[in-house]
């Protein structure tokens, strides 16, 4: 009997060469090592030491000593040759892993389960989209470049095999063990991924793991708990499961795990696990398939192999079957000593032995261990989470969204001055989600529990009355068909119902394979999926919805019949900003630092209480940060969503804005006299003859400004006719806090300014008063105040969430920056108010001063004037309007020393003090305002700049910010990391 199994082990032994010969390509990358330290290793091992060498044994970092001093036993006694690392922290395996492999006479080799990284299995790290998310991506250099992270990861904390990628094809919805964890049902599109991934791991020194052999994909029993049985034919088995790994094979995969599945088309013995069966491993994929890299078990103690045998003899049927290692072992001591007798017997032979454990010490030599050194754990968790690193996550789980249906081609959302938005958030809380939806548009927000009740989804049927647009974003999700992967039915019936009655966007956070239980998908205006919960794919969805990205994902799985794989509705333009990083320019993320000392160096001098900062190019939002706190004396720091008084930026931002609107309408000229519009204003007043363009470019002879608040005011205390501490209908307009003004007065105020005399000559003056004449044009023209006017043409269809007049009316006051301390008229600290006097006097909308905004808003208004007037699909101004009210108006004019624009500022032009750092272009265009802003746009390099800050609190006499130049240096940092410029200015951080 010993005989005749020894002839039968030389005949399969005989078959496998003649099968490796005829694939001599399929050469795992280790096959190129000269093995001058393995073979040398190889020589001083006894059997017992080569035994141990086939055992790969759990271990935890977050176990306790009993768990460490079993493991050192393992190590100093049994000789095992490496560890396979579970849950944990990083920090905490380091440590572990010194303190084994210091005593380990053997260098151990580790491998992890890091499918989605590291974090699958450790905490503190970067978790990485699922397979399936993957398998949505276009771009496969993404997921090389995700392999390629995931390795050096695994190098910084001592690992060397990464059993991933998944390669089974996932045709199954009802599967429980792979479905997020396979790129998807297309054999191509799965090879195609997995080729990928492994190359990304393999050319960074870290070993791939095909899994799970011969295909896990197309069951419906999880292998941790039972034997799941495959009942395909070998032709189906061949031209479809086996497809990845051959194509693997041929690019050098390095290991192979073989699951534990009932495989009848290749192993006839009923309930036989394929890990046990030498028809599979030695037959099949030795010898047909021809690979000859190593070759796993998958865990031993799952179900689907310990209950089919016991410890010991599971582990010597894994060998004769042809496996090289053995992962996670029952009984290690039990397992070397059948292993042994095996040995003895013949059953399994020495010659097996050391064919595997020469292929496992040349692995080893190939990822480093010949020259191994104890891993440091200083700046581990640095190392391990890198912002180069968050980037790649962003740019995988924006190229994953995929859209499926897009009704009427309502995505992205457009015409958002008409939309009454309301955000249905099923099974979580929606905060990321909305967060970010919140940058682009305004919404009502309602919370539903994930399994509604009838009562539930009666009273939000009720509260959605009158919205017409409804976003419903799936959160609380999960990866169990057996629950319909945690979208309920009652959900389904809810979402469906409001369907019927309103425009509904399905944004799913979860698996596709859910959406297979909607009763009606043609229901729907748009179903996006984003594959996952997760908070980059959540701000990903939102800014897909939006068109702040691309959308070019599609499904890697069928859902039912209603959509099929590779099902993708592509958008290949992106329409409004984008929040980005400097990465995206292939620039290092610190590359603004300096940005950063900068403004901390201006609150460390008291030049302002705190501050936002943004910058974009080519419509992608690289920085914005903010610095500080509200005041000097709070502790209440600054945020993005937090609103300053812009000042002398409603100039280009309301009043601007407006007249170029009106002049596209044909309803205003800039170079028709002011009496086209003031026919009251009598022919020998100078002012009669006065054309806009002129006073916006500041050349009219107009005075600076007039202290109108002056005349209103007598012995310290306002005059009582005038003002009223409590509102009426006559006194309608509010001043300040218990302060409202005769709504008439405004009137009297262009009468002051049409009586006050001219300068004596038409040079350039900076002066706010024509502003107050634009207010009037706007009015007279359109209809409307100038708040309704900018509100209903720029600020709802941009989606300006904060930008607008009054912002006490719209907003709690803790959301509003506070000015200055006015001793003089208001005798208050001004905050939610307009800090100019004579726009607080005009009920907070002037011309010149009075709109409030964060910096996101001002720079889609900017955004929108570098896209030649369009923004969102929607076009706001006509190219040639912007290009006539941006370009410097009386540059050629001998008699007129300007720089400006007509309502815009611009550069001083040759170089010397102005607005703007020296490296910007001459058509760059902005504002400056007095409570310490500027806005900057710069068409020629695609920048734009935005500086918040409310320097006049307490005092506008504190004029440090001016004083230490921080705006133009700032200016002058983001062009010379983004346009290559040199700094005029020079800066050295304390």
């Amino acid at each position: 009997m010993k005989i005749l199994r020894t002839v039968l082990l030389l005949f399969v032994t005989l078959s496998a060469n003649m099968a490796v010969a005829q694939n001599a390509g399929f050469k795992p990358v280790f096959d190129s090592v000269k093995s001058v330290w393995a073979d040398s290793v190889f020589q001083s091992l006894s059997l017992e030491e080569r035994i141990g060498q086939l055992f790969m044994v759990a271990a935890y970092s977050n176990k306790d000593a009993a768990h460490e001093r079993e493991l050192s036993n393992l190590v100093k006694k049994y000789h095992i040759g490496g560890l396979i690392f579970f849950q944990g922290g990083p920090e905490r395996q380091v440590n572990m892993y010194n303190r084994l492999q210091a005593i380990s006479k053997t260098p151990l080799w580790v491998g992890m389960d890091g499918e989605w990284g590291l974090s699958m299995r450790l905490d503190s790290t970067i978790t990485y989209p699922r397979q399936m998310t993957l398998g949505a991506i276009q771009n496969d250099s993404l997921i090389y470049a995700m392999g390629a992270e995931i390795a050096r990861n695994f190098k910084r904390v001592g690992a060397h095999i990464n059993f991933a990628p998944v390669v089974d094809i996932n045709n199954n919805p009802a599967n429980p063990v792979i479905g997020s964890r396979s790129f998807g049902e297309n054999k191509l599109w799965v090879t195609r991924k997995s080729i990928a991934y492994m190359q990304g791991m393999q050319n960074n020194g870290v070993m791939a793991n095909a899994k799970h052999f011969p295909g896990h994909g197309d069951t419906d029993t999880d292998s941790h708990l039972g034997l799941p049985v495959i009942k395909h034919d070998k032709e189906r088995l061949t031209d479809l499961e086996l497809y990845p790994y051959s194509k693997l094979f041929d690019k050098g995969l390095s290991s192979v795990m073989v699951a534990h599945l009932s495989v009848k088309a290749f192993d006839s013995i009923p309930n036989h696990p394929s890990t046990l069966s030498p028809e599979i491993i030695t037959d099949l994929l030795k010898g047909e398939m021809g690979f000859r890299g190593l070759i796993f078990t998958d865990a031993m103690n799952m179900k689907g192999l310990a209950d089919y045998m016991a410890p010991g003899e599971v582990d010597v049927k894994a060998l004769e079957a042809g496996n090289d290692v053995l992962l996670f072992p029952m009984d290690v001591p039990k397992a070397i000593d059948k292993i042994k007798e095996a040995i003895t017997k013949g059953d399994y032979t020495e010659e097996q032995l050391n064919t595997s454990v020469m292929k496992i010490l040349r692995a080893k030599e190939w990822v480093g261990l010949n020259t191994e050194k104890p891993i440091s754990t200083v700046n581990l968790n640095n190392d391990l989470n890198t912002p180069e690193a968050q980037h790649l996550k962003k740019k995988l789980c924006e190229a994953a969204i995929t859209l499926v249906k897009n009704k009427d081609n309502i995505i992205p959302l457009k015409n958002l001055e008409n939309r009454k938005i309301t955000v249905l958030t099923i099974g979580g809380n929606g905060t990321v989600f909305k967060n970010r939806l919140a940058k682009y548009a305004d919404f009502k927000a309602i919370e539903a529990a994930s399994a509604p009740t009838l009562a539930d989804g009666k009273s939000i049927r009720e509260e959605l009355k009158g919205r017409n647009t409804v976003i419903v974003n799936i959160e609380g999700t999960n990866n169990r068909p057996g629950k319909n992967f945690g979208l309920s039915a009652a959900a389904i019936s809810l979402i469906e119902a409001i369907a019927l009655e309103q425009e509904v966007i399905l944004v799913h956070q979860g698996s596709p394979y859910a959406l297979e239980k909607l009763n009606h998908p043609e229901r729907f205006a748009a179903i996006l999926i984003s594959y996952q919960d997760d908070a980059y794919l959540s701000r990903a969805a939102a800014e897909a919805l939006m068109g702040a990205i691309k959308i070019t994902g599609k499904l890697p799985v069928s859902i039912g019949t209603y959509f099929p794989a590779q099902t993708g509705v592509q958008l290949s333009e992106a329409i409004r900003l984008h929040y980005s990083t400097p990465m995206e320019f292939g620039l290092k993320p610190n590359a603004f630092d300096l940005i950063d000392s900068m403004a901390i160096e201006g609150i460390r001098q008291r030049a302002y209480p705190g501050a936002q900062i943004l910058v974009a190019k080519g419509g992608q939002v690289v920085y914005n940060k903010t610095f500080g706190f509200h005041t000097y004396d709070d502790d209440v720091p600054v945020r993005t969503t937090d609103i300053y008084d812009l000042a002398s930026i409603t100039k280009i931002v309301a009043s601007t804005l407006s007249l170029m609107k009106l002049d596209d309408e044909g309803k205003f000229d800039l170079d028709a006299p002011l009496h086209t519009y003031f026919p009251e204003i009598e022919k020998t007043n100078p002012y009669y003859d006065m054309f806009p363009r002129r006073m916006l470019a500041h050349v009219a002879g107009m005075p600076a400004w007039i202290p109108f608040y002056t005349s209103t005011i007598k012995d310290g205390e306002p005059k009582w006719n005038i003002y009223s501490k409590t509102k009426s209908d006559l006194y309608s307009r509010q001043v300040a806090y218990k302060m409202f003004i005769n709504k008439n007065y405004s009137d009297s105020l262009l009468t002051k300014i049409i009586m006050a005399p001219l300068r004596a000559n038409n040079d350039y003056k900076y002066s706010d008063l024509g502003y107050y004449f634009m207010r009037e044009i706007v009015k007279r023209q359109s209809g409307l105040r100038i708040d309704s006017f900018a509100s209903a043409n720029f600020y709802a269809p941009l989606g300006l969430t904060t930008m607008g007049y009054l912002p006490l009316e719209r907003f709690p006051k803790d959301r509003i920056l506070p000015t200055e301390y006015d001793t003089y008229f208001r005798k208050e600290l001004v905050h939610g108010y307009v800090h100019d006097p004579g726009a607080a006097m005009q009920g907070g909308v002037g011309g010149h001063a009075g709109v409030f905004s964060n910096a996101e808003d001002l720079a889609v208004v900017m955004q929108m004037l570098l896209n030649e007037g369009v923004y969102g699909g929607k076009r706001y101004l006509k190219a040639s309007t912007i290009e006539e009210y941006t370009k410097c108006q009386y540059c050629e004019d001998e008699n007129d020393v300007n720089r400006r624009g007509a309502g815009f500022d611009k550069p001083v032009m040759p170089p010397g003090p102005g607005p703007t750092c020296k490296c910007v272009s001459f058509d760059s265009f902005g504002h400056t305002g007095f409570t310490g802003t500027i806005i900057w746009a710069d068409p020629t390099e695609d920048i734009i700049y935005v500086f918040l800050s409310n320097r006049v609190y307490p005092t506008a006499e504190n004029n440090k910010l001016a004083k230490l130049n921080i705006r133009t240096n700032i200016q002058a940092e983001i062009y010379r990391v983004l346009a290559g410029s040199i700094a005029d200015t020079a800066f050295v951080a304390p």
